[in-house]
């Protein structure tokens, strides 16, 4: 039986990359910002969540979305990947960040019973979004530093059997490598552990 199913792509092979393209306050959800598109339209605020001296902020529109940083580190703007792959971007959920030395911030969205997710880091005083985009098919993603080394860790619950049985486990995605490591599989989602100890974890197996 295959324990394993390959969630995201990276250029090494190990995470399905759907695209890759080149103390805050929070932001008004909803408010339009004239001056930026988001696919076919003028963007609007979504949410915004403060990283020490930054503000993070989501922006979408019809068929896209971008990623607004402001603050001591300086002004970026990156477009959303999980946007443009269809992925509905909303709600208090969308974002999740965790503030460290190298802080991580995981934006997440729906698309059908799946959740894609992509990631931003800032490191060496700049913010930089990871090339890949994460895909949970157990409709869980987020952040957990399971690897205990200060940095977030993005953490993805995976149905077993490509799909086709009710067996669930979870992978853990090492944002600074290639690294990805992934726990037994257990009956359901339901049971995944997403805060999974560091001697739960090992090597994925290969579908």
């Amino acid at each position: 039986m295959t324990a394993c199913l390959a969630a995201v792509v990276t250029v090494a092979g190990l995470v399905y990359a759907f695209f890759q393209r080149p103390s805050g306050q929070s932001s008004d959800q909803g408010a339009a910002d004239a001056n930026l598109i988001c696919g076919t339209t003028v963007c609007q605020s979504v949410i915004g969540k403060g990283v020490g001296g930054d503000n993070v902020e989501l922006l979408t529109g019809t068929g896209g979305g971008r990623i607004r940083v402001t603050g001591e580190s300086g002004n970026f703007i990156f477009e959303m990947t999980i946007a443009a792959a269809g992925a509905e971007v909303s709600g208090d959920k969308a974002l999740e960040c965790a503030p460290a030395a190298v802080s991580v911030c995981l934006v997440r969205g729906t698309r059908g019973s799946e959740v894609l997710g992509e990631a931003l880091v800032r490191r060496n005083g700049a913010w930089e979004r990871l090339q890949a985009t994460y895909l949970a098919s157990g409709g869980y993603l987020g952040l957990f530093d399971a690897n205990r080394d200060g940095t977030s860790d993005v953490v993805a619950v995976q149905l077993g059997c490509d799909g086709r049985c009710d067996q669930a486990f979870v992978q853990v995605f090492d944002p600074l490598g290639p690294e990805v490591r992934c726990t037994a599989p257990v009956a359901s989602k339901d049971e995944a552990n997403v805060r999974p100890e560091l001697a739960q974890l090992r090597a994925c197996a290969q579908s």
